[in-house]
């Protein structure tokens, strides 16, 4: 396997992992953050914003995992986890915040 295909996939599995916070907001009409809130990625974007933004990392997603090298979801090696889980984790803790998730802290 190609180590270009592999990065590909891995970007694609993270903005398929930013698109669904997007999508999900926009469709049941929340306000979600957005680099194009003001402050960017602290301010809330109307939902309108949110869906285009989602459909827009969706597409992208799509372009990078179908469009690049024979990609196969049934092999462990071509699975789109490792993106998801790397932009996951970084948005649970950066955007958390915002939205009720909280740090532990230790004692």
């Amino acid at each position: 396997m190609n180590w270009l295909h592999f990065v590909s996939w891995s970007f694609g599995g993270a903005l398929l992992s930013n698109a669904l916070p997007h999508l999900t907001s926009g469709v049941k009409c929340e306000p979600f953050q957005t680099p194009f809130a003001n402050p960017p990625g602290e301010g809330f974007s109307s939902s309108t914003v949110n869906v285009l933004w989602g459909f827009l990392n969706l597409v992208g997603s799509y372009a990078l995992v179908c469009h690049v090298g024979d990609f196969d979801l049934r092999r462990l090696q071509d699975a789109l986890a490792l993106g998801m889980l790397a932009m996951g984790l970084f948005a649970a803790r950066h955007f958390g915040r915002f939205h009720g998730g909280r740090m532990i802290e230790r004692s």
